[in-house]
């Protein structure tokens, strides 16, 4: 007897950005394959029937790889068992989520997609910058950062990244980010546009380094940026102020809540 496999984006991080259909099909998970991306808050919250199972990466090793990771889904579900595999952000931007449900679908088991928030948007609004805003960008383009952008097979048009005037966000791109800055500042990009580096988004420690594209390499070197960490490349970049930080956890308490600085609750 079949079973089934749920694709199931945690979010950014923290049980409050955890949708209420992710926590209903976690809790009723028979097997849960997860990374370390959800976040110790969530992790935490698995439940003790299910059969967890690390698929995360850590310091650059993968405990488990790609193709072993969709085999155990398989062998999971094609024994009758409700499957989690559990994921940060959302399952299908840059989760690897669209491999796996096809692997899913070749081998005829029955799935469904739970959408999470994206850290792409989520991080960013964190400190108080509207990725998209009437005044600055009409258009906002997320990509990877992981890839060299310099390697001959870089599936990313970076002269056209270049030549975008709305807001470019990366995720994954802190190890390259001298290349990313090299080379959109060399396909004419304003060396002067506004860059912000958000570490750790929506935990309690998390930190915003700020600079321009000819200098914010420099910046991240001495602050000694790491990820996890998102970095927004354009004019949206002038909402961050210092003082209002945005949403962040307030100190002591649960990384789910989130109060608004300096401004009234919604």
């Amino acid at each position: 007897m079949t079973g089934k496999v749920w694709l199931v984006g945690s979010g950014p991080g923290g049980t409050g950005l955890l949708t209420l259909r992710a926590r209903e099909v976690i809790d009723r998970a028979e097997v849960i394959l997860y990374d370390q991306l959800p976040g110790e808050e969530i992790l935490s919250t698995l439940p003790g029937h299910a059969e967890l199972i690390d698929c995360g990466k850590y310091g650059g090793d993968h405990t488990l790889e790609q193709d072993e990771i969709e085999a155990l889904m398989l062998d999971r579900a094609l024994s009758g068992r409700r499957v989690v595999r559990l994921k940060g952000g959302d399952p299908f931007l840059f989760g690897r989520g669209g491999e796996e449900i096809d692997t899913l679908r070749a081998n005829g088991v029955p799935c469904e997609v739970v959408p999470g928030v994206t850290s792409a948007i989520a991080v960013p609004a964190a400190v108080g910058i509207a990725v998209t805003h009437r005044k600055y960008a009409s258009q906002v383009t997320v990509i990877t950062g992981h890839e060299d952008p310099g390697k001959p097979e870089s599936a990313l048009e970076w002269e056209a990244l270049a030549k975008l005037s709305g807001t470019l966000v990366i995720l994954m791109g802190v190890k390259n980010l001298g290349k990313i800055t090299e080379i959109l500042t060399g396909y004419g990009k304003d060396r002067n546009t506004p860059v912000a580096i958000i570490e750790r988004g929506l935990r309690a420690d998390q930190r915003v380094t700020t600079g321009v594209l000819s200098d914010i390499s420099e910046h991240a070197k001495k602050a000694g940026v790491r990820p996890p960490a998102i970095i927004v490349i354009g004019d949206v970049v002038r909402m961050y102020r210092e003082d209002l930080p945005g949403l962040i956890p307030p100190e002591g308490e649960n990384s789910s809540f989130l109060e608004i600085s300096g401004r009234n609750k919604d």
